[in-house]
């Protein structure tokens, strides 16, 4: 699969771009500043209807529009699809595929499926557990798009349900109010959680080989990298799917568990306000011979890790028998070569250069690794609303 076209309106600082694109590496050149960045922020908007630098859509609108149109043109194998997106912030944003509209436009999510890798990725080892639960989350909705509705429907379930434990806790512990409603909100929150962690142990079940195996290649073999799973369950804490090779528990199993919990936990939740139970209080727990990457991982090995998380998933998406893409991902370095000292960045160019289509963004040309730059690789220069590629 590749991009072939990229056509926006009044995202970000461009007012209107048309570009060809083709298959293999194409490098965007340019000072920081240019906008090489909003291009494949383009890209990956189409990918996941979200940005790898913002949480709203309002900063994608350029200053002064009232909405932003992206395009994109995938070719995936002999056949061509076309993605468009309207983003218009405070309003229901808008998706039509092969010209045609959707109800929603998470309907078009699995159209066009990439992997990134950024700077904000080492916040994957160092940062909190949320960076880590939406990196599994992510790539969960990448591999089986309706995951995107079930996440949607359980982050719901923790508002409402959350702001029922804030407004009606003080009735509920004097015992003046009614916990029917409460026991209707666990109900959900339980089994919609049981769904989303099931596919979260399933897939890290999936992961932990192409982990450890990207983990040392880009880390010429210094140490193993193994992920685990942190849960407040009793029945995850005692070891159920944190090894390679554990047991996954079922959807069942997991939704009595979180509703055991969600009983054991209410006084302490209706005491805070706070819902404390389910998967997005979890964690994805990084080890090195051991030891936790968070807060023992040097720099560059926290880079390795990293880097081992994105390839991973590219991995996967690239050899799963479930999906149907010729080609596999599409990869997007965003200035990630300017963070890496020369022997990562070779053994990254090396690892990647044999997909179908690899975007680089870069400063300076010779930023980019040669693996990456030559047979016939593109160059794209980048300068203020203007992408022109090089002669």
């Amino acid at each position: 699969m590749h991009v072939a076209h990229l056509s926006l309106a009044d995202f970000r600082s461009y007012e209107r771009l048309e570009l060809d694109l083709r298959p293999g590496t194409t490098t965007f050149v340019g000072l920081n500043g240019q906008g090489k960045t909003n291009l494949v922020e383009a890209v990956g908007y189409v990918a996941t209807l979200g940005s790898h630098r913002v949480s709203g859509d309002a900063p994608l609108v350029r200053q002064g529009a009232s909405r932003a149109v992206v395009r994109a043109e995938l070719a995936r194998g002999g056949r061509r699809a076309l993605v468009e997106l309207e983003i218009t912030p405070g309003r229901a944003n808008r998706a039509r595929l092969n010209g045609a509209p959707v109800r929603r436009p998470r309907e078009v999510l699995g159209t066009l499926r990439s992997v990134l890798f950024a700077p904000e990725d080492l916040a994957l080892v160092k940062g909190d557990p949320d960076g880590r639960r939406r990196y599994l989350d992510d790539l969960l909705v990448t591999r089986w798009p309706r995951v995107a509705g079930l996440r949607a429907d359980y982050d719901r379930v923790v508002r409402q349900r959350t702001a029922l434990l804030k407004s009606a806790g003080p009735a509920l512990r004097s015992g003046r109010g009614d916990p029917g409603t409460l026991d209707v909100w666990d109900a959900q929150l339980a089994e919609l959680g049981a769904e989303l962690l099931a596919a979260r142990l399933r897939l890290l079940e999936d992961l932990r080989g192409p982990a450890s195996e990207a983990y040392r290649a880009v880390s010429a073999g210094q140490g193993e990298l193994e992920l685990g799973y942190r849960s407040a369950l009793p029945l995850l804490a005692e070891g159920v799917a944190t090894t390679p090779g554990g047991a996954v528990p079922g959807r069942g199993e997991l939704r009595d568990a979180l509703l055991a919990q969600a009983a054991e936990q209410r006084p302490a939740e209706l005491d805070r306000g706070v819902c404390l139970v389910g998967p997005h209080r979890d964690d994805l727990v990084l080890t090195l011979g051991g030891m936790p990457a968070k807060g023992y991982a040097s720099h560059g090995e926290s880079w390795s890790v990293a880097l081992g998380l994105r390839l991973a998933s590219y991995r996967l998406l690239l050899t799963d028998d479930e999906l149907d893409d010729p080609g596999g991902p599409v990869l997007v370095l965003d200035d990630v070569f300017a963070e890496l000292d020369a022997g990562r960045r070779a053994r990254l160019a090396e690892v990647v250069a044999g997909a179908e289509q690899v975007l680089v963004t870069a400063a300076v040309p010779e930023d980019v690794p040669p693996a990456l730059r030559g047979g016939g690789a593109d160059r794209v220069d980048v300068t203020s609303g203007s992408a022109v590629r090089a002669a």
